[in-house]
């Protein structure tokens, strides 16, 4: 058995976890959909077959103040018994093991959400939330504590085998704990002692109503990142608090969501902050789980063997492939389908009111909806270009039991994605690539690499069924002197078919030209300047990540000139551009299109003549608002259709 330390059981208290691997909380929003209690539960069940040692839910706010929004988890009421008791019956009928946090917003919720100002220990408003919320009242805390507690009451009657008391990432429980938050003089605020008060109390009061032989598990935070907020001795001595109040075990989150530090995207390396939970663990004597940045069970595993921490927390990476345990079980490790921690799928949708999905698993999210059925007729199934759409399309027609050809006139497949996995902090696109060689290869697809392909190919006459997914091509604006020697595409560069100079112009501010300039600083380029006419920078890319990427480029001083009223001309001297009414010439001596894209549909046209049953995907069908979310999931629906 490969990566034996993650498989290791694990008794608290009436509860024996099956390994060391905790799939975190994640709120996916799938019970506010229509069945949504049965796409949740199909969700977890899936899951929970594939060995995950624990689940813990979404949060599931312990009154209505505390609902993080219209389609979160609730537990304020003895109805909510019921309404959870299919779901735990799903997991425990697939053999899993599932806990319950226990959840309050705090000033994170939103007004418009839960239909009042919302509450926090003071009245100070979160950067992240245009309501401010009005301090709470000795009573009101005292009422939130038991609200908690009862919480917990209806989890266990509910059939929860744990719950998980949030008290990081900056909620409520959070709030109450550091200095930055809490500016209270009473019994609740001041000094540490009483500013952990709260959380202490919350955790006593849910022993008391689950018993001792219930799992109580307290997500911490480990490390705010905010400033003025609870020093590292003052979380050491929370921790040992929390374990004599009477949590089993400590689970160990970084940042609030207001923090200016990322601490989930791809740019984080990973394990990162493995030493902030591993201080914590050689603080107290109970289990303390790691989490942030673990994608990969191999590293899990390490940590394990060398006692960095009791268990190993992993969300995503359950989105992104919900077999990963059985796989790393079976040392099947490059068949993982590794998360990216790309967000644009998962949180970006969360943040944007849609349900959570997975760029690379387009099936997560959907289990109810995206089935995967043997195909009735076996085909000769063509499919023309392996970016990220073809990929998706070959590989689900291929499982289906087609005969799939895949043809790329690229010696490498990955279309746009060979790009992104450049760009520093990026290369976790890599694995993308990887695990769609290996279940290519383990499918049988055949792979013409290197292969133009036209109307009257061996090919095509050989096709059933054609799948084209050619991608786009670069926009060209319609600027004079763009077809001067000094212009290129941003494709010119990342192909390395062309050098940038001293001076770098890029046209256009959206995430290509981004990544684009990211990508030419890290390669040497000294002075590099973005135009555009928007004034807003790096527009589609997700809320998760935007702000990152707009700090990357100031912090490396790239120019970020935007606003214009447009383009005078292209010179030998550089851009011309307008502004205000005023010309300014923008020196340069290299000057890089990256304004956007167009579909590219010439072989489609000429296929579709032919008469044969063509079904045109991603870029070659629609280029505005492409992105590798858009055409994995085109290429899944395509690949379950034919």
């Amino acid at each position: 058995m490969a990566c034996e330390a993650l498989f290791q059981p694990l008794k608290i208290r009436g509860l024996t976890l099956p390994n060391r691997v905790m799939m975190g909380s994640m709120h996916v929003g799938l019970e506010g959909l229509e069945n949504g209690i049965e796409k949740l539960t199909a969700f977890y069940r899936l899951r929970a077959r594939h060995e995950a040692g624990l689940i813990v839910t979404g949060g599931a706010a312990v009154n209505p103040e505390g609902a993080g929004g219209l389609d979160f988890m609730m537990i304020d009421s003895d109805e909510d018994i019921d309404r959870w008791r299919p779901l735990t019956r799903g997991v425990h009928e697939e053999g899993g093991r599932i806990a319950l946090q226990l959840f309050h917003a705090g000033r994170y919720a939103y007004k418009a959400m839960i239909g009042q100002d919302p509450v926090a220990p003071s009245a100070l408003q979160a950067p992240i939330n245009p309501d401010p919320p009005v301090a709470l009242t000795d009573e009101q805390i005292e009422r939130t504590i038991r609200d908690f507690a009862e919480g917990a009451r209806r989890g266990k009657e509910a059939g929860f085998d744990a719950v998980e008391i949030m008290g990081s990432e900056g909620y409520l429980i959070n709030q109450f704990t550091s200095p930055a938050t809490n500016k209270r003089t009473d019994r609740w605020g001041g000094t540490f002692e009483k500013r952990i008060a709260f959380s202490l109390r919350i955790t006593e009061a849910v022993r008391e109503k689950v018993g001792e032989n219930y799992p109580v598990f307290f997500r911490m935070s480990g490390l705010d990142l905010v400033d003025d907020s609870t020093t590292e001795e003052e979380t050491l001595a929370w921790a040992k608090a929390l374990e004599t109040a009477g949590a089993d075990v400590l689970n160990i989150g970084i940042g609030w969501h207001e923090s200016r530090v990322p601490t989930i995207s791809m740019k984080v390396p990973r394990l990162h902050f493995v030493p902030i939970a591993e201080a914590i663990k050689s603080a107290v004597s109970i289990p303390v789980i790691a989490s942030n940045r673990i994608n990969d069970p191999r590293d899990g595993a390490r940590l394990l063997e060398n006692e960095s921490a009791d268990l190993i927390s992993m969300a995503r990476p359950f989105l992104a492939d919900p077999a990963i345990l059985t796989k790393a079980k079976e040392g099947r490790f490059d068949e993982i389908n590794t998360c990216i921690a790309c967000n644009q799928a998962c949180l970006d949708h969360v943040f944007e009111g849609k349900h959570a999905t997975c760029l690379v698993n387009p099936e997560a999210g959907r289990e109810t909806e995206l089935t995967l059925s043997p195909a009735v007729t076996k085909k000769n199934v063509l499919v023309v270009g392996a970016g990220p759409a073809g990929l998706e399309a070959a590989r689900t027609a291929a499982e289906r039991g087609h005969t799939v050809t895949l043809v790329d006139e690229k010696t490498e497949i990955g279309g746009q994605l060979n790009y992104s996995k450049r760009i520093p902090g990026k290369e976790e696109f890599y694995e993308t690539l990887r695990y769609y060689n290996v279940q290519l290869d383990l499918l049988g697809v055949t792979k013409e690499l290197g292969t133009t392909l036209t109307a009257d190919h061996p090919l095509v006459e050989k096709a059933d069924d054609i799948i084209v997914a050619t991608g786009i091509v670069p926009r060209v604006p319609e600027i004079p002197g763009v077809d001067g020697n000094n212009v290129a595409s941003y494709r010119d560069i990342f192909d390395g078919s062309v050098s940038f100079g001293e001076k770098n112009v890029i046209i256009g501010g959206g995430g290509i030209a981004c990544d684009l300039a990211l990508y030419m600083k890290g390669k040497g380029a000294e002075e590099i300047t973005l135009l555009q006419r928007s004034r807003s920078f790096a527009r589609g890319i997700g809320k998760t990540t935007r702000w990152t990427t707009i700090m990357e480029l100031k912090q490396k001083g790239i120019r970020m000139k935007g606003g214009l009223d447009g383009y005078r001309e292209i010179t030998p001297e550089g851009v011309i551009v307008i502004q205000d009414g005023q010309e300014t010439l923008v020196p340069a001596d290299r000057i890089v299109l990256a304004s956007g894209q167009l579909v590219n549909s010439r072989l489609a046209e000429s296929l579709e003549a032919s008469g044969k049953p063509v079904h045109v995907i991603g870029g070659a069908r629609h280029a505005l608002g492409l992105d590798a979310k858009k055409a994995i999931y085109d290429g899944t629906v395509t690949g379950r259709a034919i």
